[in-house]
């Protein structure tokens, strides 16, 4: 795969070897959260879209800036609906821990619930009407904390283990199939919050401009230390051309392909780590105590039922489209390796290295077979015209051929006990 990427560097463009390299980094992230729960336990999870739109939300509270204005018009209506919410958990919590499950017990918390909605409903609609209309254009809502970007991370990780308690709570017990609609259906509850709820993140509208953990290209281009690591870099090529206007042409164009590499290098550089901090981890759990027990729960469904009865165990929200990229981390894990968290990595990279090339290699590869005709032939502008399609024709036949002669996977589950 690192071959394949370096080539895509060397006959297109390195920005966009970095680019793939960087998406494959991320996919991997994903694709080792599904493979825990699906190569390790057996449990189907359909809501991964739900869990990273909570990690889009968590970077707009945490990185941007309060908007004051809005505050002052709608928050603390916004603060009692908190109260309010912690108060009918903490009521609910009550009732299921001193009375016994009855009648009683049933219709009190429904009653409970019911009520709060109401009560929330009524506190909450003019605090969201008048925050709202706060420079709706540019603001509309209640912004966040202004910290740092990087605190977003753990604040979505906190905030994607709550929604997994909540899943669990609901849904653990359901039958594979069932199960698998309900995290689903959760997610897409989770979404449509998210894109609905203009006061908490500005819904569809968007929000733009969020920091970020490196430096910004227009920054470094001005950077004396970057410009003269540019130079340097490109001094053979730079002495080739004798014309001042054209050498500094080429030195402007340099400094702005560089910057943007320097910028993905930098990301590169941050999720590595966070993948191989993933994969040590993982791979500890794989072998532990308590992998070994899911893996004998994967594999025994009566174990598994018994388990589930005593256990009690840039943000753009219309971007997260569970229906489409959810079943193509599914794809990423079965063709890397179920079970297998180099397995589930390597699958992240393939399908996400398909997914990307499969348009410039099927245009490579009609401009090759068709150089004979005119640009005018029928035939010829047909096949171009249709290219954007050859992305699900080459990742259905991957698929059908990994499923053929490789139906564990790339990289098959390695079953050891350490």
């Amino acid at each position: 795969m690192m071959g394949l990427i370096l080539l895509v560097g060397i006959f297109q463009s390195w920005n966009v070897a970095l680019s793939i390299f960087n998406l494959c980094l991320i996919s991997a992230v994903m694709t080792m959260g599904a493979n825990v729960q699906w190569g390790y336990a057996g449990l189907i999870n359909f809501g991964l879209m739900g869990y990273a739109a909570l990690g889009g939300l968590a970077a707009v509270l945490i990185s941007v800036d309060p908007v004051q204005e809005a505050w002052r018009a709608g928050g603390f209506d916004i603060l009692m609906c908190l109260w309010l919410i912690i108060v009918m958990i903490l009521a609910i919590r009550f009732i299921l821990k001193n009375f016994a499950k009855s009648n009683f017990r049933t219709y009190g918390i429904a009653g409970i619930i019911i009520a709060g909605i109401i009560i929330i409903r009524v506190t909450a609609e003019p605090g969201i009407e008048a925050i709202e209309a706060v420079n709706p254009a540019k603001t509309g809502f209640l912004g966040g904390f202004g910290l740092p970007i990087m605190f977003s991370w753990i604040v979505g990780a906190l905030f994607a283990g709550g929604l997994a308690f909540v899943v669990g709570k609901v849904a653990l017990g359901l039958r594979a199939d069932y199960l698998a609609i309900a995290t689903l259906l959760i997610s897409e509850i989770v979404i449509a919050i998210i894109k609905h709820e203009d006061w908490l993140s500005r819904g569809v509208k968007n929000v733009i401009g969020l920091d970020r953990p490196v430096p910004y290209e227009v920054n470094l281009q001005t950077t004396d230390w970057f410009i003269n690591l540019v130079a340097k870099f490109n001094s053979s090529k730079l002495e080739l051309i004798s014309n001042f206007a054209d050498k500094q042409a080429a030195l402007n164009q340099l400094f702005i392909e560089g910057s943007s590499v320097f910028v993905k290098l930098c990301y590169s550089g941050l999720f590595l780590i966070v993948v191989i901090a993933l994969l040590i981890v993982t791979q500890k759990a794989l072998y532990s105590p308590w992998g070994r027990m899911m893996r004998a729960i994967r594999d025994n469904e009566e174990a598994a039922n018994a388990m589930l009865v005593t256990q009690d165990g840039l943000f753009t929200p219309g971007s997260y489209r569970p229906m489409r990229y959810t079943f193509l981390i599914w794809v990423m894990v079965i063709v890397g390796g179920s079970g297998n968290n180099f397995g589930a990595i390597l699958g992240g990279f393939a399908v996400w290295f398909l997914w990307i090339e499969a348009a410039p290699i099927a245009l490579f590869l009609i401009n090759l077979f068709t150089s004979g005709m005119s640009d005018t032939h029928a035939l010829k502008i047909h096949l171009i015209e249709s290219v954007p399609y050859f992305r699900y024709l080459m990742m259905g036949l991957g698929l059908l051929l990994i499923m053929r002669y490789r139906p564990k996977g790339i990289l098959p589950e390695k079953i050891e006990i350490k």
